[in-house]
């Protein structure tokens, strides 16, 4: 059973952030902390009572297509999808005047945690759908507004993105699928592969977000425009008209996130698909960019969300599952009482609210990127999404393979569950952009392009806040600090590295997981100093639970004291064993 962790959640929003600067955003002056306390509340409930009931049976049910190339999903996600759409969950970021809630991605992210852990495979509907939304808010016309965002924040109508064909999958460059103009739209030829909710049966309607190139348009990718390829082609006052030339050829066979459908689909099978340009012609990529972006960063929230999810089931198990006698214990005892269950577990919760308060800050600066002072969070979630993404996806990988590890032989079977997210967390460092390309997108375009300044500056702000912490009165805050200082000077000189050796694009690029990697590390310590900090702050809060702030000490100390130290290794491998591996030849592989 799923529990949501609202007490964490409302530690990292109400503590780690500054809440209060949202009001300086003119979309969310009217943010508060009930409205906080009172989504989070009502998004656990929904994911407790009505998400995760479908969970496990719909990843061994899945989503299967019909003859008439209609697709079922698995049993109880109607239900799911009317609680979400009836309690207006769908319109979270959308505008008030398109009849959504208007609420900061600092709260959304929150919620998305929560129902990702919950059931991953339903969830993704609404996260395509609010990427959807996102897009149309920032490129498309003030009629497609209008028209569409309405239907999209009611969760009438669902969306989805198409990028990838056959032989185009991170080369955008290459994509066959062709838009030819005619009557006022545009008839869409072409075949899509990866559609996550390409084809269901939750909506009314799907709205496909379509790349695709015009006949005249310049070769590569200053040739792509995009398009919105409804299922079916509503009539002027919105109400779903005839079926569009779409169809979904086949849905795939996947590792995990069965109860999602991943479709095949085909535009103009027939006479062509309909299709709406959003925007100037050719200027699709940096549209669908839009969406991308804010895809990754809910991916990376999805790595966040199944580690805990993982987590809650592992502990669960730990407190229950009887094995041997403990050191130290007595016949009966649980096994979370051997040290290395203990280890596994705590090491476990350490990093996970380490990401969750990642996660929530990466969100709380694309939020202050509308404020007054944009350029500043602007050049901060530029260089945070990556990391989020990638550092988030890569932990989720090992964090649910621990939690198998604890159930030890049951985990291996199916009946438990617990396998699910050890394959559901697989496809997270792939989809989205892969860990390497946001690898790249850090090294070529956040470091190496202004020679490394915008992520020294931040360093360097994280070695401020640092330094502070070293003159305070608690000697465990000390103790921490001084930890993390050097880390944040090995995290230097990385930097400097990788910016020295740009000369040869290969020796930075070789290295770029490991950097990306080792960055992630050192934000999850800024995280967790922020925590320790906060959480010695409040001891004399009688109104908080003092437990609940002791363990909070204990996973920061953890974290610094058996996390943080991976950055050494990184460290030595990014400046001394980049030159190796380039020196191997592929024909010795």
């Amino acid at each position: 059973m799923y529990e949501a962790p609202i007490k964490d959640l409302n530690f990292v929003i109400k503590n780690i952030i500054d809440l209060k600067k949202l009001s300086e955003v003119d979309d969310y002056k009217e943010f508060s902390d009930d409205l906080v306390e009172a989504v989070l509340e009502e998004a656990g409930k929904i994911a407790t009572e009505v998400l995760d009931p479908c969970n496990l049976s719909g990843d061994h049910e899945g989503s299967k297509r019909q003859d008439d190339g209609n697709v079922v999903t698995p049993k109880g996600y109607k239900e799911a999808y009317e609680s979400l759409r009836d309690g207006g969950w769908f319109g979270l970021e959308a505008k008030e005047k398109f009849g959504g809630q208007q609420i900061p991605v600092t709260l959304s992210a929150a919620v998305n945690e929560i129902w990702h852990s919950s059931n991953m495979s339903f969830a993704l509907c609404h996260l395509l759908t609010q990427g959807l939304i996102y897009a149309l808010q920032k490129s498309a016309s003030e009629d497609q507004q209008n028209f569409y965002i309405p239907k999209l924040a009611s969760g009438h109508w669902t969306g989805t993105m198409n990028l990838t064909e056959p032989q185009s999958g991170t080369d955008l460059s290459t994509i066959k699928t062709k838009a030819i103009k005619e009557n006022g739209h545009y008839k869409i030829f072409g075949q899509k592969i990866y559609i996550t909710y390409g084809e269901h049966d939750l909506s009314e309607n799907i709205v496909h977000l379509v790349l695709a190139r015009t006949p005249d348009a310049p070769e590569g990718n200053k040739g792509i425009s995009v398009f919105l390829v409804p299922k079916f082609v509503p009539n002027d006052d919105g109400t779903v008209g005839n079926k569009n030339d779409v169809t979904c050829l086949s849905i795939e066979k996947k590792l995990g996130v069965k109860g999602s459908p991943t479709a095949v689909l085909q535009f103009g099978e027939k006479d062509g698909a309909i299709g709406y340009l959003v925007g100037e012609e050719n200027q699709g990529l940096n549209i669908m960019f839009e969406m991308m972006n804010h895809a990754r960063f809910s991916v990376g929230v999805q790595g966040l969300a199944v580690s805990e999810r993982a987590y809650q089931q592992s502990k669960m198990y730990a407190f229950d599952r009887v094995q041997g006698i403990p050191i130290d214990g007595k016949k009966g005892d649980p096994i979370i009482n051997h040290p290395d269950v203990l280890r596994l577990s705590s090491t476990m919760k350490s990093e996970i609210e380490a990401m969750r308060a990642i996660a929530i800050y990466g969100a709380f600066s694309l939020d202050m990127s509308k404020s007054s002072n944009s350029e500043y969070w602007e050049t901060k979630s530029s260089l945070m999404i990556p990391i989020i993404k990638g550092w988030l996806t890569e932990r989720s990988i090992e964090i649910t393979s621990n939690a198998l590890q604890i159930h030890g032989g049951m985990g291996f079977i199916e009946e438990t569950g617990i396998a699910q997210h050890y394959r559901d967390a697989r496809i997270l460092p792939i989809y989205e952009g892969t860990t390497a390309i946001q690898a790249n997108d850090l090294v070529f375009r956040k470091t190496i392009r202004d020679n490394g300044k915008s992520i020294l500056e931040l360093i360097n702000e994280i070695k401020d806040e640092t330094k502070e912490s070293l003159n305070s009165e608690n000697s465990k805050i000390k103790e921490l600090s001084k930890k993390m200082s050097s880390s944040l000077n090995s995290a230097e000189k990385v930097v400097e590295h990788i910016v020295s050796v740009s000369n040869n694009k290969k020796r930075p690029a070789v290295s770029g997981v490991n950097y990306l990697m080792m960055l992630g590390y050192i934000f999850g310590g800024w995280m967790m100093i922020k925590t320790a900090n906060k959480s010695i702050e409040l001891k004399d809060n009688n109104e908080i639970d003092q437990e609940f702030l002791n363990a909070k000490l204990a996973t920061s100390s953890i974290y610094i004291s058996s996390i943080l130290p991976k950055i050494e290794s990184l460290k030595t491998i990014i400046i001394n064993g980049d030159e190796d591996v380039l020196s191997m030849k592929n024909n010795w592989l």
